[in-house]
């Protein structure tokens, strides 16, 4: 049974900082390109930034400079470091698994809860 969980999210004021986590389990994880992706309300859900399984790393434009995606096979996990918050940033953050090697498979967590607001 394919499992991510997230972890991290919170109420945090403009400027602050937040760790976010996701652990993945049944999966082949170094095989899988790992992505963040968030949607806020009335909005279509969005890329944030996604790690291959080689480590190349890819932002979206609003938070280049401020987000840093990294992953750790070993743990099978991936984490977004998440500086100089804005409230433009708020949504509900995803994590994402997907890979082409051996048949195409997407799978994704339950969301967790970033707010940005003084």
């Amino acid at each position: 049974q394919v499992q991510l969980v997230e972890s991290g999210g919170g109420l945090v004021q403009p400027g602050g900082s937040l760790r976010l986590s996701c652990a993945a389990s049944g999966i082949t994880f170094r095989i899988y390109t790992m992505g963040w992706y968030r949607q806020a309300p009335g909005k279509q859900r969005e890329l944030v930034a996604a790690i291959t399984p080689g480590g190349s790393t890819n932002y979206a434009d609003s938070v280049k400079g401020r987000f840093t995606i990294s992953r750790y096979n070993a743990e099978t996990t991936v984490s977004l470091q998440m500086n100089s918050l804005k409230p433009e940033d708020t949504a509900v953050y995803y994590c994402n698994a997907n890979t082409i090697v051996g048949g195409t498979a997407d799978y994704w967590g339950q969301g967790t809860q970033v707010t940005v607001s003084s």
